[in-house]
């Protein structure tokens, strides 16, 4: 009789913990959110990356008239 009302409360104490943990959980660490902040992320290191590679062609067009209006 004592094995079976320890077996009953472990189950209910399991139950109720395993509630608790799933009504208390992050709403926003869906993966939807997560795959969302991370195109993001990428999506602005492509912007920055960009805006970099046409800042140093810019500069190289910049110094390339200089040098060729110097050399006439």
């Amino acid at each position: 009789m004592g094995k079976m009302i320890t077996a009953i409360l472990a189950i209910a104490l399991t139950a109720g913990v395993a509630y608790y943990a799933l009504s208390n959980a992050p709403r926003d660490s869906a993966p939807e959110a997560e795959t969302s902040q991370a195109k993001r992320q990428l999506d602005n290191v492509r912007g920055a990356a960009s805006r970099i590679e046409s800042d140093a062609d810019q500069r190289a067009h910049d110094l390339e008239q200089k040098m060729s209006g110097e050399q006439q």
